[in-house]
């Protein structure tokens, strides 16, 4: 039996947890003669892994620093992943050709409708690195008011709002001293590295609205646990990854819907394995 294949590549990618629900899904669904892997891949050892791809590869994954680097390499790319520049998924078909998709972007989107978030007048995003492009996209589809971002520097501050004009999202920028503030915000966005926001934990009011925070390792970090005991609706790292990895398999696989059930349990599980 020949098998199919498909991978994640990044750098560092030691810690992804891709290969545990794409593979988790192959299992729910039968496919057999799928395997998923992972591959220490740079910008500069890109293009030539993507050279050497055989017939037999369905798709990739790809995680910092390649989304942007892995766009002149590709024959298509979708409008959601032009509107940010930013490809995390490829898919190889039967006839040769690399189609680039971005699955973050709506992967925000339906774990914010999970949980009963449809709309918001308005929203907050900490940060302004290439997950806040992502979110902002999302809040494209999903918010009717302005969203502020909170940056470190003028130089992010420009980027957010260029992007929120790209975009079609008013965008107005504050800097990372008033980051406080933002928790006041019906939808909280945080973007930021692990550590960055737990200043920030002392400042969530009462009765606050919903944080999306795309950290899962660790967590709850000291905001979302803070966020939680106060009541608000918390949405994590681990629910954006499932829910870009299920369009990611169900795109490579033709297989729709993705198991999103079996997918979640098997991230919850390596996670839960990891920190004990």
């Amino acid at each position: 039996m020949s098998r199919i294949r498909a991978a994640v590549l990044g750098s560092p990618i030691e810690h992804s947890l891709s290969p545990v629900l794409h593979r988790a899904a192959y299992q729910e669904l039968g496919l057999d003669d799928w395997s998923y892997d992972r591959f220490e891949i740079d910008e500069a050892a890109l293009p030539g892994f993507v050279a050497g791809l055989g017939p037999e590869w369905a798709g990739l994954s790809l995680t910092m620093p390649l989304k942007r680097a892995i766009i002149p390499l590709l024959d298509e790319i979708s409008d959601t992943a032009a509107s940010v520049e930013a490809v995390n998924t490829v898919v190889l078909t039967q006839d040769g050709r690399s189609l680039g998709d971005n699955t973050d972007i709506p992967g925000i989107v339906a774990a914010l409708h999970e949980r009963g978030v449809e709309k918001v007048p308005s929203a907050a995003i900490l940060g302004a690195g290439a997950t806040a492009s992502s979110a902002l996209a999302a809040l494209s589809r999903i918010c009717t008011g302005e969203v502020t971002a909170y940056v470190r520097s003028r130089a992010r501050a420009d980027e957010m709002r260029q992007w929120g004009e790209r975009l079609g999202v008013p965008v107005r920028t504050a800097d990372w001293s008033e980051a406080a503030e933002a928790l006041a915000a019906p939808l909280v966005i945080a973007t930021t590295p692990a550590g960055a926001t737990d200043a920030l934990a002392a400042a969530v009011p009462d009765a606050p609205g919903t944080l999306f925070d795309v950290l899962y390792d660790p967590w709850p970090t000291a905001l979302a646990a803070a966020w939680s005991q106060r009541g608000g609706q918390l949405v994590g790292g681990l629910d954006l990854l499932v829910h870009q990895a299920v369009l990611q398999v169900e795109r490579m696989t033709g297989r729709i819907p993705g198991p999103l059930a079996a997918m979640r349990a098997a991230g919850e599980l390596a996670l839960a394995s990891k920190s004990g």
